[in-house]
């Protein structure tokens, strides 16, 4: 089990198939899918940590398991990820926490985190978040911890995805929690 990052209650780390389980009671949960394009099925939860694996290899990074320091428990996914933003392959932080662990801060935290690695481990000039327009836990969360509002575009899986944005000369200047 590789451990990626800490925060004050979570750690994230690799991804691996034994955590089907919990990943699924995340991404097959209508009520948190509910801004993603299609509903998750067992194959494609199996294809999404495959996935990830992948990335850790081809990458160095990836979305990653965040568990509860407390019991060890994987409450969902949060990393990064290159993702196809208005035609440019972009870093972007993504995160799904589980229902009965939401309204809670993880997403925040684990995102928080996420970003000061990303800035500590790579050389992006910028971090992107970019979700569904109605999606306003997960843009919220962004702006949480110091993204903005860049841009909205049409896009075929969205409708209107909604991006937000933070640079390094912004998140060098912003305050430490």
């Amino acid at each position: 089990m590789k451990v990626i990052l800490e925060t004050e209650r979570l750690y994230l780390r690799e991804m691996n198939t034994g955590d089907y389980d919990a990943l699924y009671q995340v991404l097959a949960d209508a009520s948190i899918m509910q801004h993603y394009p299609y509903a998750f099925d067992e194959a494609r939860v199996k294809s999404w940590i495959e996935r990830n694996m992948n990335r850790y290899r081809e990458n160095g990074f990836g979305l990653w398991a965040v568990c509860l320091k407390d019991t060890g428990e994987m409450i969902g996914d949060c990393g990064l990820t290159l993702q196809n933003i208005e035609g440019e392959m972009l870093p972007e932080i993504g995160y799904h926490i589980r229902s009965d662990c939401q309204r809670k801060g993880y997403a925040k935290e684990a995102a928080k985190g996420t970003m000061e690695w990303a800035f500590k481990n790579t050389d992006y000039p910028a971090l992107y978040s970019y979700c569904k327009y109605t999606n306003v836990p997960s843009y919220r969360t962004a702006e949480s911890i110091g993204m903005h509002f860049e841009k909205e575009y049409p896009d075929e899986a969205n409708e209107i995805t909604r991006v937000s944005v933070i640079s390094r000369n912004e998140w060098e200047k912003s305050p430490s929690e």
